[in-house]
C-alpha cells in the first residue's frame, strides 16, 4: 500500500472547490444570502488537525525512533484514519479556498470580508489537518521490509 499521492490530494481539493463554489451559486441563484462560516469550522478542524499531528509524532516516536511493537489492526487503524485525514483535509481546504475567493472582489463590504477571513482561516486548519494526516501515514510505514517501495502499517520492528 503506498503513502496517499498528490495528485489525490489535489483531485480531493478540486471536487471539495467545486463544492465551495455551488454553495455561492447556488445561495445568489436563489436570492438566499450566502452562509457565513462560524469561528467553530475553523476551530474544530485545527482540533482535529492537532490530535491528528499528536497521534502521528507518538506513532512516529513508538515505531521509527524506539523501534517497538504495534498491534497490526491498530497500525492499520491509525493508517486509515492517516489516509481519511489527508484527503477530508484537501476537500475541505479547496472548498473553503473557493468559498472564500468568491467573496475576495467585495473586501470592502463587512460580511464578505468576515467570510473572507473566516473561510482562510478555515483552508491554514484544513491544510494542517491533511499534513497531518500524511505524517500520520508515514510514520506508519515499516523500515527495513522485504518491498523497500511497501508502504504498509508496521506490524513488528524487523
Amino acid at each position: 500500500m503506498t503513502t496517499t499521492p498528490p495528485k489525490s490530494l489535489a483531485i480531493a481539493a478540486v471536487f471539495g472547490g467545486l463544492a465551495g463554489w455551488l454553495i455561492v451559486v447556488a445561495a445568489n441563484a436563489l436570492d438566499l444570502v450566502p452562509p457565513y462560516v462560524p469561528w467553530t469550522g475553523p476551530a474544530g478542524l485545527a482540533v482535529i488537525a492537532a490530535l491528528v499531528g499528536a497521534l502521528a509524532w507518538t506513532t512516529h516516536q513508538r515505531l521509527q525512533v524506539r523501534q517497538e511493537w504495534i498491534e497490526p489492526q491498530r497500525a492499520v487503524a491509525f493508517l486509515v484514519l492517516g489516509k481519511a485525514s489527508a484527503l477530508a483535509g484537501a476537500v475541505i481546504a479547496g472548498g473553503y479556498l473557493t468559498f472564500a475567493l468568491m467573496f475576495i472582489g467585495r473586501w470592502e463590504a463587512d460580511g464578505p470580508r468576515e467570510r473572507v477571513i473566516r473561510a482562510g482561516v478555515a483552508v491554514l486548519a484544513a491544510v494542517g489537518l491533511s499534513v497531518a494526516g500524511l505524517l500520520l501515514e508515514r510514520a506508519c510505514k515499516v523500515r527495513g521490509g522485504d518491498d523497500e517501495d511497501d508502504d504498509s502499517p508496521a506490524e513488528s520492528p524487523g
